[in-house]
């Protein structure tokens, strides 16, 4: 289990997600500390493609221009197909720890691969159950992680962009600290 200590954000829309990773950008939070997943598939498109090319992944389609610009801010880029959460796009870290946990066959009853890789880092299950929900709704997950200083720089950035809820998941403290908006 990783002893990073992770924040993570849930957003209504690309456009707030996008605009928190531009507000932790220009703070200075380093971009490699910080991952996204959210939904891109939309049944009233015709057309929608992804490929990598010298690590950076193009999209076309609805969202096109959104992911395409975190690709090239984030580290790491990939799509994946979850029973129960459907297609999924990943940006940063967060890919290889979903991947590490494909190729490790983790399972951890009643989560998906993504639930078993952010339990992987320490999330604990009831929030999982959560993020995996606002995944099924749409929502956005932004994940930073890090050192305490790290996590804990990034809880304020993130909190001034307003986000649906805000979690610090802080593997020194006794408990997970959260600030739900309204």
């Amino acid at each position: 289990m990783s002893h990073d200590n992770s924040v993570i954000a849930v957003y209504v829309s690309h456009e707030a997600a996008e605009a928190a990773i531009k507000e932790l950008q220009l703070s200075g939070f380093e971009m490699k500390k910080l991952s996204i997943i959210g939904q891109d598939i939309h049944t009233d498109e015709h057309v929608v493609g992804y490929y990598n090319l010298d690590d950076r992944m193009k999209a076309w389609g609805k969202r096109g221009a959104f992911w395409g610009g975190l690709w090239g801010l984030l580290f790491g880029s990939a799509i994946f197909m979850v029973p129960g959460l459907g297609p999924l796009l990943v940006a940063g870290p967060l890919v290889a720890w979903i991947v590490g946990a494909l190729e490790g066959a983790i399972v951890v009853g009643g989560l998906s691969i993504v639930g078993a890789a952010l339990y992987n880092l320490g999330i604990p299950k009831d929030s999982i159950v959560r993020y995996e929900k606002a995944l099924k709704t749409g929502r956005f997950l932004l994940i930073a992680h890090g050192a305490r200083f790290d996590t804990t720089l990034a809880r304020e950035i993130l909190d001034r962009t307003g986000p649906e809820t805000l979690d610090h998941h802080d593997h020194g403290a006794s408990e997970v600290r959260t600030c739900a908006k309204p």
